[in-house]
């Protein structure tokens, strides 16, 4: 009989709890989803990286003054749009500024005078959207009826070529003047059957036309100088008619470079410029004389195609 103790049994081994990792999981699964939810939050909150970036949009025009442009400036920094009106003081600047990439946009123009600067300029600036088209005026402090202005009266009119040939087919529909052949959109002085005529014309800068009421006896004045020189359109004794289709050369656009003719930034300015708030000022600022004008972009570039075809015919 052997002395020894028996060994003591063993006991079975305590089962593991699972309390402990479906803890540690559930707070693994909870920290994942805090962290989406601040990411979320985050490319939601104003200010964030995600937020679109504020933009600035320097448009050349040479009626920087006109209070519609604080109007446009206002909606657009809604939409982190900054505005920049840069001015001019005459037609000739502002399509080498774009060209040159000084300005991202313009607003001055209408389509006759892109197309032949285009031309003469071997530049490609193409219209996003357009804007108006106002009427040509004829002035005078002298006569306050066209058949007043005796023969040979002085009338002074734009020098640039497409605002030159609008102005005496103006004079030439008022009865004051002929051109050979009915003229054209690219009709020159030297276009007027003196003969047949009863003014004679003295071609001024643009932004010089109303200040020659002064001395001539007439002026055909654009309507932005006419307003900057405190002219009432009321008072023009002689207009074209803005809604005629022969008015399609003279609606106005925002233009820019062709590489940005598709731009959404700029697009959405043009759209901005067409809302109510903005078309009331600018009719308010035109004194009711504009016609608001919305044509689709390809209906604008065609016009515009066909005008250069145009003036390069005639050059």
């Amino acid at each position: 009989m052997s002395d020894s103790t028996p060994p003591t049994p063993s006991l079975p081994e305590k089962p593991k709890s699972r309390t402990g990792w479906i803890v540690g999981i559930g707070i693994a699964a909870i920290a994942v989803i805090v962290a989406v939810v601040l990411i979320v939050v985050n490319l939601a909150s104003p200010g964030s990286s995600a937020e679109a970036k504020r933009v600035t949009v320097k448009i050349g025009t040479t009626e920087q003054a006109a209070p519609y442009w604080t109007v446009l400036k206002k909606a657009a920094a809604k939409e982190n749009i900054d505005i920049q009106v840069v001015g001019f003081s005459d037609y000739t600047q502002a399509n080498p500024a774009l060209k040159s990439k000084q300005i991202d946009l313009n607003l001055f123009q209408h389509l006759l005078f892109l197309a032949n600067y285009d031309v003469s300029d071997n530049a490609d600036l193409v219209p996003i959207a357009s804007t108006i088209v106002v009427p040509l005026p004829l002035y005078s402090d002298k006569y306050k009826a066209v058949a007043d202005i005796p023969t040979g009266a002085k009338i002074a009119i734009p020098n640039d070529a497409t605002n030159q040939a609008r102005a005496l087919l103006v004079l030439q529909e008022a009865g004051l003047l002929k051109l050979k052949n009915g003229g054209t959109v690219l009709s020159t002085p030297a276009d007027i059957d003196a003969s047949a005529s009863k003014v004679t014309v003295l071609p001024v800068d643009a932004a010089q036309t109303a200040p020659a009421l002064n001395s001539a006896d007439g002026a055909i004045v654009n309507n932005n100088f006419a307003l900057t020189a405190g002219l009432d359109p009321k008072s023009a004794i002689f207009q074209d008619d803005p809604k005629k289709s022969a008015a399609e050369p003279y609606i106005n656009a925002f233009v820019a470079r062709s590489a940005d003719k598709d731009n959404a930034t700029y697009k959405k300015i043009t759209e901005l410029y067409h809302t109510k708030p903005v078309q009331d000022a600018v009719l308010a600022e035109s004194k009711n004389t504009a016609v608001i004008v919305q044509r689709p972009q390809s209906e604008l570039i065609s016009i515009l195609d066909e005008l250069k075809k145009t003036v390069k015919a005639a050059n």
